[in-house]
Formats: C-alpha cells, structure tokens, sequence
C-alpha cells in the first residue's frame, strides 16, 4: 500500500507545475502622431491588461500640441504581444477595425511609434 501512495503524488507535481506561465515584465513606449487631427483636447490609449482598460482612457502625455504625444507603460505578462487602439477625445481610431498588435521587443522596451488612423 506505501508503494502506491507514493506514486499517487507524482501526477499531481506534474500537473501543478505545467499550469504556469512565465510572465515578462515589459516596458512600452507609445508615440503618437496626430498632425491631421482637429479640436483635440484629450488624446488617450486603451487596451488589455493593466495599467490599460478597454473601458477608460490611459492619458497620453503631450509633446507637440495637436502634434506629438507619448506614454511609457510597463506591463506584467506572459504574452510576447498586447493589443492596443489610441483615442482621441475618447472617440477610438480603426474603428470597427483590428485593434493594434504590438510586439513586444526580446529587450526590456518596445518603442510604438503610430499615426492616429481614422479610416
């Protein structure tokens, strides 16, 4: 009976170990050009995972007025890519298109450079 309990663990350490994941810590810097747009008070990103959220707008931080925005976000994930769109004013670009694959970089940080895309 000893005999059978000791392999009776075996499965469940094979099992607990499989199911998980590396995860990578990564950093992303987005920049984004708008020189084609109007009226713009806010210009934002969203996404899956956090610190993004399909539901709220991360701010983009200003370089160039109506011209140039950039933010830098650092993700926890097992995926080698994220899925983005841009916002502006809250109003998404590509819409009812695929959202953005970002790849991320076999370094630390990814730079997304981007126009925003109304089409």
């Amino acid at each position: 009976m000893k005999t059978n309990l000791k392999w009776m663990w075996l499965p469940l350490l094979f099992l607990g170990s499989a199911c998980v994941q590396k995860a990578y810590r990564k950093t992303v810097v987005f920049t984004l050009h708008t020189e084609n747009q109007k009226g713009i008070k806010t210009v934002g990103l969203r996404g899956e995972g956090k610190p993004l959220s399909w539901d709220k707008d991360t701010l983009m931080n200003t370089l160039i007025k109506d011209s140039l925005y950039q933010l830098s976000i650092t993700v926890v994930t097992p995926y080698k890519f994220g899925e983005v769109k841009f916002t502006i004013n809250g109003d998404f670009e590509l819409q009812e298109k695929p959202n953005r694959r970002v790849e991320f970089a076999e370094g630390d940080t990814t730079y997304y450079e981007a126009v925003f895309d109304t089409r």
